[in-house]
């Protein structure tokens, strides 16, 4: 009977163990969702983005001819930027430092189109690109919103991993800290503006 008493208590605690890690691991899987659906918000803000700009471009070619290199620097930074996709399943902070470049480099090779326009009072007036440019500006406010969401799932995923017990949960299972989005090193320096 003793026998029976002890192996009924081990099969109680197996359960209980079972219980507790399926908690953990779906605990787990539904946070990993919350930073892949949150990846999907960032690219999705910055394919906006990336549609907008052709847009642009061909609002600004017929009022400034001259301005074909700042125009075409743009057109390639775009390319560039839409080449480059990164699985939110491994998102690798070198990949994760890849992407943010070619995006830096877009959102740089926009600034200078955009401060080059200031010469064109024409343009500047035009209601085609006063929406565009509208519309750009509303884009980078909603990409920085789906950066930082982003990070606050990122962040959470990783205390969940990292915090005892459900580390050993997560490290039976794979699941590894999501890198965050940084400011790029050229955040710190001031753009340099000239006419």
């Amino acid at each position: 009977m003793k026998k029976f008493g002890c192996l009924g208590i081990v099969l109680i605690a197996v359960i209980i163990a079972a219980l507790w890690g399926w908690s953990k691991y779906n605990g787990l899987v539904t946070e990993d969702e919350k930073v892949n659906n949150a990846w999907a918000d960032v690219q999705t803000q910055y394919q906006r983005r990336a549609d907008l700009i052709p847009n642009l471009v061909e609002t600004v070619k017929g009022y400034a001819e001259h301005e074909s290199e700042t125009l075409q620097k743009v057109i390639e930074a775009r390319a560039k930027a839409t080449s480059i996709n990164v699985d939110p399943n491994n998102l690798t902070e070198e990949a994760l430092q890849q992407y943010q470049q070619a995006q830096g480099e877009l959102g740089n090779a926009l600034g200078r189109l955009l401060v080059s326009i200031e010469r064109y009072p024409d343009l500047k007036a035009n209601q085609n690109f006063l929406e565009l440019q509208s519309q750009l500006e509303g884009t980078e406010n909603r990409i920085n919103n789906a950066r930082d969401k982003f990070n606050t799932a990122a962040k959470e995923f990783n205390t969940m991993v990292r915090k005892f017990p459900a580390n050993i949960v997560a490290s039976l299972f794979g699941f590894k800290n999501k890198t965050y989005f940084a400011a790029s090193e050229t955040a710190q320096e001031a753009p340099k503006v000239q006419f």
